[in-house]
């Protein structure tokens, strides 16, 4: 029974949040190139997503419900329903990775989105209603429950225009972690990924999967292959002007080849707790599938990246407030004015720019 505060960190810090990895903080980034500035890249308006993974696919939902009228679709894997922590850590590590205080009540949350929609905290519920939406859970996930992943699944159906809009996907095999399928030419050897059941160390999961592309595609129906260039260049860029709590000093973004001339869409990739750069390398910013889709179909790739802090230890997305003013008596890290939110958002309108700011 957790008795005390310290307890409570402890136990945080072992589990937190949708990560259960076991990957030494020291493991930095595979490129020693000095970071730039995000670029403007006159990108599209009207072509975008966002997705992620455990703590970051509980991030895609806030980031989409918040604006749904700037994205076409939102892709989570293996993460559970909205604002399912409700600003609560212990409801975070007991209702929305574990159940051990029962499931969350839709009911519930579907009361909180009201509440913020009279506020004008997220988007209307014309808006919400047009998103697509992809649901990713693997079977044999022990750090998210699968209900949980149910549990999102319903949640969307109520919420969306029509079910047609909706597809759920589910591996029987499969941890926790982002599945993968390496291309054959890859230099990277399965065994160096996370395991497909238990996850590894890295939880992105050699299961010759292509989860990337099953997602995109459902997501952006309307996209056909256009590219066959593989000549994309994954760029560091200095993420601390759009400073928040939370954040780390450089993101990452995928341009492919024929993105710089403008108009390509932009898709909002979110890696899971201990899944950052500072924590495996670039394995996530280059493994998942997306940057392959990506070249293909002529979509920039944003990688904004969480680090880890002692609020914070396993450098996860803010879904249960700990970035917010710590005086709220109800955080607002799922909301338009959530600070990680509001960073996020300043990066695609920056994609989307024709030029950069004046300094």
């Amino acid at each position: 029974m957790l008795t005390t505060a310290n307890t409570l960190a402890s136990k945080a810090s072992l589990l937190l949040l949708c990560a259960g990895l076991s990957v030494p903080l020291t493991a930095m980034a595979d490129s020693a190139s000095d970071p730039v500035t995000l670029p403007a890249l006159s990108a599209s308006e009207a072509q975008n997503s966002v997705v992620g993974v455990s703590s970051g696919g509980y991030m895609a939902l806030q980031l989409a419900i918040a604006w749904p009228e700037h994205f076409s679709g939102v892709g989570v894997l293996a993460a559970g329903p909205w604002g399912c922590a409700q600003g609560s850590l212990s409801l975070a590590l007991n209702q929305c990775m574990m159940t051990r205080s029962g499931e969350p009540s839709l009911a519930t949350l579907d009361a909180r989105w009201a509440r913020y929609v009279g506020e004008g905290q997220v988007g209307d519920e014309s808006a919400r209603s047009d998103l697509r939406a992809y649901v990713w859970h693997g079977e044999a996930d022990e750090v998210v429950k699968p209900v949980l992943g149910d549990l999102l699944a319903e949640q969307l159906r109520q919420w969306l225009a029509d079910e047609s809009q909706l597809k759920v996907a589910r591996s029987e095999e499969t941890g926790h972690g982002w599945p993968v399928r390496l291309p054959n030419d890859s230099r990277t050897a399965p065994e160096a990924l996370g395991d497909c059941r238990q996850g590894g160390g890295s939880h992105v999961l050699a299961c010759d999967e292509d989860i990337a592309g099953e997602m995109l595609n459902w997501l952006h129906p309307e996209r056909s292959q256009s590219s066959s260039s593989t000549d994309g260049e994954l760029l560091a860029f200095a993420q601390g002007e759009f400073d928040a709590k939370g954040l780390a000093d450089t993101g990452y973004v995928y341009v492919p080849a024929n993105c710089e001339a403008g108009e390509c869409g932009v898709t909002v990739a979110l890696h899971g707790c201990q899944m950052s750069v500072e924590a495996i390398g670039e394995t996530f910013v280059r493994q998942t599938g997306l940057n392959a889709w990506a070249d293909q179909h002529q979509q920039i790739v944003l990688y904004p990246q969480a680090e880890s802090s002692m609020a914070n230890p396993q450098g996860c997305w803010d879904w249960w407030g700990f970035a917010e003013s710590t005086w709220q008596l109800s955080p607002l890290h799922d909301t338009r004015e959530g600070e990680q939110v509001s960073a996020l958002m300043a990066m695609l309108k920056r994609l989307q720019a024709s030029s950069l700011p004046e300094r």
